[in-house]
Protein backbone atom coordinates (compact mmCIF):
# COMPACT_ATOMS: atom_id res chain seq x y z
CA UNK A 1 0.00 0.00 0.00
CA UNK A 2 1.37 3.44 -0.97
CA UNK A 3 2.57 5.80 1.75
CA UNK A 4 1.58 9.50 1.69
CA UNK A 5 4.57 11.85 1.87
CA UNK A 6 5.42 15.53 1.69
CA UNK A 7 8.34 15.99 -0.69
CA UNK A 8 10.28 19.08 -1.78
CA UNK A 9 10.26 19.35 -5.57
CA UNK A 10 12.48 21.54 -7.74
CA UNK A 11 10.34 22.32 -10.80
CA UNK A 12 11.80 22.20 -14.30
CA UNK A 13 11.69 25.90 -15.09
CA UNK A 14 12.19 27.74 -11.79
CA UNK A 15 14.51 27.65 -8.80
CA UNK A 16 11.60 28.25 -6.40
CA UNK A 17 10.97 25.02 -4.52
CA UNK A 18 7.54 23.65 -3.67
CA UNK A 19 6.32 21.02 -1.24
CA UNK A 20 4.05 18.42 -2.82
CA UNK A 21 1.80 15.74 -1.38
CA UNK A 22 2.98 12.54 -3.05
CA UNK A 23 2.26 8.83 -2.70
CA UNK A 24 5.38 6.72 -2.33
CA UNK A 25 4.97 3.12 -3.54
CA UNK A 26 5.92 0.10 -1.50
CA UNK A 27 9.61 -0.83 -1.70
CA UNK A 28 10.92 -2.91 -4.56
CA UNK A 29 13.17 -5.92 -3.90
CA UNK A 30 16.24 -3.89 -2.86
CA UNK A 31 14.53 -0.73 -1.57
CA UNK A 32 13.82 0.68 1.88
CA UNK A 33 11.02 3.05 2.90
CA UNK A 34 12.10 5.46 5.66
CA UNK A 35 10.04 7.82 7.82
CA UNK A 36 12.43 10.72 8.14
CA UNK A 37 13.35 12.66 11.25
CA UNK A 38 15.80 15.27 9.90
CA UNK A 39 17.80 16.11 6.79
CA UNK A 40 20.84 18.27 6.18
CA UNK A 41 20.68 21.22 3.79
CA UNK A 42 23.80 21.01 1.64
CA UNK A 43 25.33 23.77 -0.49
CA UNK A 44 25.53 21.41 -3.47
CA UNK A 45 21.74 21.56 -3.71
CA UNK A 46 22.10 25.22 -4.69
CA UNK A 47 24.11 24.06 -7.70
CA UNK A 48 21.21 21.81 -8.70
CA UNK A 49 18.69 24.60 -8.16
CA UNK A 50 20.55 26.94 -10.50
CA UNK A 51 21.59 24.38 -13.10
CA UNK A 52 20.47 25.45 -16.60
CA UNK A 53 18.35 23.31 -18.92
CA UNK A 54 16.98 20.82 -16.44
CA UNK A 55 15.19 18.07 -18.40
CA UNK A 56 12.48 17.78 -15.78
CA UNK A 57 11.62 18.20 -12.09
CA UNK A 58 14.12 17.15 -9.43
CA UNK A 59 13.83 15.81 -5.88
CA UNK A 60 16.60 17.01 -3.58
CA UNK A 61 18.55 16.21 -0.40
CA UNK A 62 21.10 13.50 0.33
CA UNK A 63 21.75 13.21 4.10
CA UNK A 64 19.19 12.28 6.73
CA UNK A 65 18.10 10.23 9.72
CA UNK A 66 14.94 8.22 10.16
CA UNK A 67 13.12 4.99 11.02
CA UNK A 68 12.55 2.11 8.60
CA UNK A 69 8.88 1.60 7.80
CA UNK A 70 9.09 -1.11 5.13
CA UNK A 71 11.78 -3.12 3.35
CA UNK A 72 11.89 -5.01 0.07
CA UNK A 73 12.11 -8.82 0.08
CA UNK A 74 15.83 -8.89 -0.79
CA UNK A 75 16.88 -6.44 1.94
CA UNK A 76 18.64 -8.17 4.83
CA UNK A 77 20.71 -5.58 6.73
CA UNK A 78 17.77 -3.52 8.06
CA UNK A 79 14.21 -4.27 9.08
CA UNK A 80 11.08 -2.42 10.09
CA UNK A 81 11.69 -0.20 13.13
CA UNK A 82 15.45 0.17 12.69
CA UNK A 83 17.10 3.56 13.13
CA UNK A 84 19.02 4.49 9.99
CA UNK A 85 20.98 7.18 8.21
CA UNK A 86 20.30 7.83 4.54
CA UNK A 87 23.32 8.98 2.56
CA UNK A 88 24.47 9.31 -1.06
CA UNK A 89 27.57 7.11 -0.82
CA UNK A 90 27.11 3.31 -0.99
CA UNK A 91 27.34 1.92 2.52
CA UNK A 92 29.72 -0.85 1.44
CA UNK A 93 30.72 -0.45 -2.20
CA UNK A 94 33.20 -3.34 -2.10
CA UNK A 95 30.47 -5.73 -1.05
CA UNK A 96 28.01 -4.66 -3.75
CA UNK A 97 27.73 -6.53 -7.05
CA UNK A 98 24.82 -4.63 -8.62
CA UNK A 99 24.20 -1.00 -9.60
CA UNK A 100 22.10 0.96 -7.12
CA UNK A 101 18.62 2.24 -7.94
CA UNK A 102 18.71 5.98 -8.61
CA UNK A 103 15.81 7.40 -6.64
CA UNK A 104 12.90 9.01 -8.47
CA UNK A 105 9.32 9.86 -7.56
CA UNK A 106 6.15 10.81 -9.44
CA UNK A 107 5.12 14.44 -8.86
CA UNK A 108 2.74 16.91 -10.50
CA UNK A 109 5.19 17.52 -13.38
CA UNK A 110 5.95 13.87 -14.00
CA UNK A 111 8.92 11.84 -12.82
CA UNK A 112 11.17 13.84 -10.46
CA UNK A 113 14.72 12.51 -10.65
CA UNK A 114 17.32 12.74 -7.92
CA UNK A 115 21.07 12.23 -7.83
CA UNK A 116 21.13 9.13 -5.62
CA UNK A 117 18.53 9.69 -2.89
CA UNK A 118 16.02 12.36 -1.92
CA UNK A 119 15.87 13.42 1.72
CA UNK A 120 14.04 16.75 1.64
CA UNK A 121 10.90 14.80 2.40
CA UNK A 122 9.12 13.47 5.46
CA UNK A 123 9.30 9.98 3.91
CA UNK A 124 11.76 8.65 1.37
CA UNK A 125 12.36 5.54 -0.70
CA UNK A 126 16.00 4.56 -1.19
CA UNK A 127 18.11 1.72 -2.47
CA UNK A 128 19.36 -0.38 0.45
CA UNK A 129 22.95 0.58 -0.48
CA UNK A 130 22.28 4.12 0.75
CA UNK A 131 20.65 3.12 4.05
CA UNK A 132 22.99 2.67 7.02
CA UNK A 133 21.78 1.00 10.23
CA UNK A 134 22.80 2.74 13.46
CA UNK A 135 22.15 2.18 17.15
CA UNK A 136 18.62 3.25 18.16
CA UNK A 137 20.05 5.33 21.00
CA UNK A 138 21.68 7.74 18.52
CA UNK A 139 20.14 11.22 18.49
CA UNK A 140 18.38 11.81 15.20
CA UNK A 141 18.41 15.58 14.85
CA UNK A 142 21.94 16.97 14.49
CA UNK A 143 23.39 13.63 13.37
CA UNK A 144 21.52 14.05 10.07
CA UNK A 145 24.55 15.91 8.71
CA UNK A 146 26.89 12.96 9.18
CA UNK A 147 25.64 11.57 5.85
CA UNK A 148 27.31 14.33 3.82
CA UNK A 149 28.87 17.31 5.62
CA UNK A 150 30.75 15.35 8.27
CA UNK A 151 31.55 12.42 5.99
CA UNK A 152 32.87 14.67 3.23
CA UNK A 153 35.01 16.99 5.34
CA UNK A 154 36.26 14.62 8.01
CA UNK A 155 36.67 11.78 5.55
CA UNK A 156 38.87 13.89 3.27
CA UNK A 157 41.30 14.39 6.16
CA UNK A 158 40.98 10.90 7.63
CA UNK A 159 40.74 8.73 4.51
CA UNK A 160 41.78 10.60 1.38
CA UNK A 161 44.77 12.43 2.87
CA UNK A 162 45.41 10.15 5.88
CA UNK A 163 46.76 13.11 7.86
CA UNK A 164 49.17 12.13 10.62
CA UNK A 165 50.11 13.74 13.92
CA UNK A 166 52.36 16.76 13.52
CA UNK A 167 51.52 17.38 9.87
CA UNK A 168 50.34 20.83 8.88
CA UNK A 169 46.90 21.40 7.39
CA UNK A 170 45.18 24.38 5.74
CA UNK A 171 41.43 24.26 5.12
CA UNK A 172 39.83 26.71 2.69
CA UNK A 173 36.17 27.34 3.52
CA UNK A 174 34.90 26.62 7.02
CA UNK A 175 31.23 25.95 6.55
CA UNK A 176 29.78 22.59 7.59
CA UNK A 177 32.19 20.55 5.45
CA UNK A 178 35.26 22.62 6.33
CA UNK A 179 34.52 22.57 10.05
CA UNK A 180 34.20 18.79 9.89
CA UNK A 181 37.64 18.73 8.26
CA UNK A 182 38.98 20.91 11.08
CA UNK A 183 37.67 18.42 13.66
CA UNK A 184 39.24 15.46 11.86
CA UNK A 185 42.56 17.30 11.61
CA UNK A 186 42.45 17.95 15.35
CA UNK A 187 41.61 14.31 16.04
CA UNK A 188 44.59 13.29 13.89
CA UNK A 189 46.93 15.56 15.86
CA UNK A 190 47.71 17.90 12.95
CA UNK A 191 49.66 21.05 13.74
CA UNK A 192 49.13 23.76 12.76
CA UNK A 193 45.50 23.64 11.60
CA UNK A 194 44.96 26.76 9.49
CA UNK A 195 41.39 27.86 8.68
CA UNK A 196 40.94 30.12 5.66
CA UNK A 197 37.73 32.06 4.96
CA UNK A 198 36.42 35.52 4.13
CA UNK A 199 34.48 36.08 7.35
CA UNK A 200 36.00 36.81 10.77
CA UNK A 201 33.01 35.31 12.60
CA UNK A 202 33.36 32.02 10.70
CA UNK A 203 37.08 31.99 11.42
CA UNK A 204 36.48 32.56 15.14
CA UNK A 205 33.90 29.77 15.00
CA UNK A 206 36.51 27.48 13.40
CA UNK A 207 38.82 27.96 16.40
CA UNK A 208 36.12 26.42 18.60
CA UNK A 209 36.38 23.25 16.50
CA UNK A 210 40.16 23.04 16.60
CA UNK A 211 41.70 25.57 14.19
CA UNK A 212 44.97 26.85 15.66
CA UNK A 213 45.51 29.62 13.09
CA UNK A 214 43.12 31.65 10.95
CA UNK A 215 43.56 33.57 7.70
CA UNK A 216 41.00 36.04 6.40
CA UNK A 217 41.50 35.85 2.64
CA UNK A 218 39.56 39.07 2.12
CA UNK A 219 42.33 41.19 3.63
CA UNK A 220 45.51 39.14 3.08
CA UNK A 221 47.00 36.74 0.55
CA UNK A 222 46.18 33.28 1.92
CA UNK A 223 49.04 31.63 0.03
CA UNK A 224 51.63 33.97 1.54
CA UNK A 225 50.01 33.70 4.99
CA UNK A 226 50.03 29.89 4.94
CA UNK A 227 53.61 29.75 3.74
CA UNK A 228 54.65 32.17 6.49
CA UNK A 229 52.91 30.02 9.10
CA UNK A 230 54.56 26.82 7.83
CA UNK A 231 58.09 28.01 7.05
CA UNK A 232 61.26 26.88 8.77
CA UNK A 233 61.14 23.35 7.39
CA UNK A 234 64.50 21.72 6.57
CA UNK A 235 65.68 21.67 2.97
CA UNK A 236 65.51 23.74 -0.17
CA UNK A 237 63.57 23.67 -3.40
CA UNK A 238 65.03 23.13 -6.85
CA UNK A 239 65.45 26.91 -7.02
CA UNK A 240 67.35 27.03 -3.73
CA UNK A 241 64.55 28.70 -1.77
CA UNK A 242 63.55 27.43 1.70
CA UNK A 243 60.79 24.83 1.81
CA UNK A 244 57.43 26.16 3.04
CA UNK A 245 53.72 25.42 2.73
CA UNK A 246 51.22 23.13 4.45
CA UNK A 247 51.62 19.38 4.19
CA UNK A 248 47.96 19.20 3.16
CA UNK A 249 45.63 21.88 1.81
CA UNK A 250 41.91 21.24 1.45
CA UNK A 251 39.53 23.21 -0.77
CA UNK A 252 36.09 22.76 0.78
CA UNK A 253 34.51 25.33 -1.56
CA UNK A 254 35.33 24.34 -5.15
CA UNK A 255 35.41 27.74 -6.86
CA UNK A 256 38.10 28.60 -9.38
CA UNK A 257 40.00 30.94 -7.06
CA UNK A 258 40.38 28.49 -4.19
CA UNK A 259 41.21 25.59 -6.49
CA UNK A 260 44.06 27.70 -7.82
CA UNK A 261 45.26 28.63 -4.34
CA UNK A 262 45.57 25.23 -2.71
CA UNK A 263 48.49 24.00 -4.85
CA UNK A 264 50.87 26.94 -4.26
CA UNK A 265 49.83 26.95 -0.58
CA UNK A 266 50.95 23.36 -0.03
CA UNK A 267 54.48 22.35 0.88
CA UNK A 268 57.34 22.49 -1.63
CA UNK A 269 59.36 19.39 -2.29
CA UNK A 270 62.92 19.17 -0.99
CA UNK A 271 64.79 18.54 -4.21
CA UNK A 272 66.29 15.07 -4.29
CA UNK A 273 64.99 14.16 -0.83
CA UNK A 274 61.28 14.57 -0.14
CA UNK A 275 58.31 15.16 -2.39
CA UNK A 276 55.94 18.08 -1.92
CA UNK A 277 52.62 18.44 -0.17
CA UNK A 278 49.15 17.42 -1.28
CA UNK A 279 46.29 19.69 -2.35
CA UNK A 280 42.90 18.01 -1.91
CA UNK A 281 39.80 19.15 -3.79
CA UNK A 282 36.75 18.50 -1.59
CA UNK A 283 34.14 21.05 -2.77
CA UNK A 284 32.13 20.39 -5.92
CA UNK A 285 33.79 22.37 -8.76
CA UNK A 286 31.67 24.40 -11.17
CA UNK A 287 34.59 25.96 -13.03
CA UNK A 288 37.88 24.87 -14.57
CA UNK A 289 40.94 26.05 -12.64
CA UNK A 290 44.29 27.02 -14.12
CA UNK A 291 46.89 24.98 -12.27
CA UNK A 292 50.60 25.83 -12.47
CA UNK A 293 51.97 22.55 -13.82
CA UNK A 294 55.54 23.69 -13.23
CA UNK A 295 54.84 24.02 -9.52
CA UNK A 296 53.39 20.50 -9.48
CA UNK A 297 56.36 19.11 -11.38
CA UNK A 298 59.34 20.97 -9.96
CA UNK A 299 58.12 20.83 -6.36
CA UNK A 300 56.72 17.31 -6.75
CA UNK A 301 53.32 18.33 -5.38
CA UNK A 302 50.12 16.34 -5.61
CA UNK A 303 46.63 17.54 -6.58
CA UNK A 304 43.94 14.96 -5.81
CA UNK A 305 40.18 14.77 -5.41
CA UNK A 306 38.09 13.50 -2.52
CA UNK A 307 34.50 12.48 -3.25
CA UNK A 308 32.40 11.92 -0.15
CA UNK A 309 35.55 11.87 1.95
CA UNK A 310 36.54 8.50 0.42
CA UNK A 311 34.16 7.09 3.03
CA UNK A 312 32.60 3.69 3.46
CA UNK A 313 29.56 4.55 5.62
CA UNK A 314 29.25 1.09 7.20
CA UNK A 315 32.82 1.53 8.45
CA UNK A 316 33.16 5.26 9.05
CA UNK A 317 29.82 6.43 10.44
CA UNK A 318 30.47 4.62 13.71
CA UNK A 319 33.63 6.71 14.15
CA UNK A 320 31.79 9.98 13.61
CA UNK A 321 28.98 8.96 15.98
CA UNK A 322 31.61 8.03 18.58
CA UNK A 323 33.26 11.45 18.20
CA UNK A 324 29.86 13.10 18.68
CA UNK A 325 28.91 11.07 21.73
CA UNK A 326 32.31 11.74 23.36
CA UNK A 327 32.02 15.48 22.74
CA UNK A 328 34.86 15.59 20.20
CA UNK A 329 32.52 16.48 17.31
CA UNK A 330 30.13 19.17 18.54
CA UNK A 331 27.21 18.72 16.19
CA UNK A 332 24.99 20.83 18.43
CA UNK A 333 27.27 23.78 17.68
CA UNK A 334 27.81 22.80 14.03
CA UNK A 335 24.06 22.76 13.30
CA UNK A 336 23.35 26.46 13.54
CA UNK A 337 19.87 26.66 11.95
CA UNK A 338 16.76 24.48 11.90
CA UNK A 339 13.82 24.75 9.51
CA UNK A 340 10.54 22.98 8.83
CA UNK A 341 9.85 21.54 5.37
CA UNK A 342 7.52 24.46 4.64
CA UNK A 343 10.44 26.86 5.21
CA UNK A 344 12.62 25.26 2.55
CA UNK A 345 12.79 28.34 0.31
CA UNK A 346 13.70 30.47 3.33
CA UNK A 347 16.41 27.95 4.22
CA UNK A 348 17.99 27.83 0.76
CA UNK A 349 17.88 31.64 0.49
CA UNK A 350 19.75 31.95 3.79
CA UNK A 351 22.31 29.40 2.62
CA UNK A 352 22.86 31.22 -0.65
CA UNK A 353 23.23 34.55 1.17
CA UNK A 354 25.98 33.11 3.38
CA UNK A 355 23.87 33.43 6.51
CA UNK A 356 24.40 29.83 7.67
CA UNK A 357 27.60 29.78 9.72
CA UNK A 358 27.67 26.01 10.16
CA UNK A 359 25.05 23.65 8.75
CA UNK A 360 21.26 23.90 8.57
CA UNK A 361 18.81 21.03 8.88
CA UNK A 362 15.19 20.32 8.08
CA UNK A 363 13.17 18.70 10.87
CA UNK A 364 10.02 16.77 9.96
CA UNK A 365 6.85 16.52 11.99
CA UNK A 366 4.80 13.33 12.07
Amino acid sequence: MATPARVVILPKNTSTLRVEEISIPDPGPHQVLVRQHASGICHSQLHEMHAPNRPGPVSLGHESTGIVLKVGPEVTHVEEGDTVFVTWVPRNAEGTARPAWRASIECSEGLAQSGFVFTWADHTLADEQYVVKVDPSVRMDVTAIIGCAVMTGAGAVMNTANVQAGQSVAIFGVGGVGLSAVVAARMAGADPIIAVDLDDEKLAFARKFGATETVNASDQDPIAAIRALTGGKPGYTLYGTPVAGADFTFDCIGIKKTMQQIVPACRDGHFGSHDGGTAVLVGVPLEFPEIDARDLLLNEKHFIGSIGGSCSPDRDFATFIDWFEKGELDLDALVTERYSIDQINEATAALEAGEISGRAILEFEH
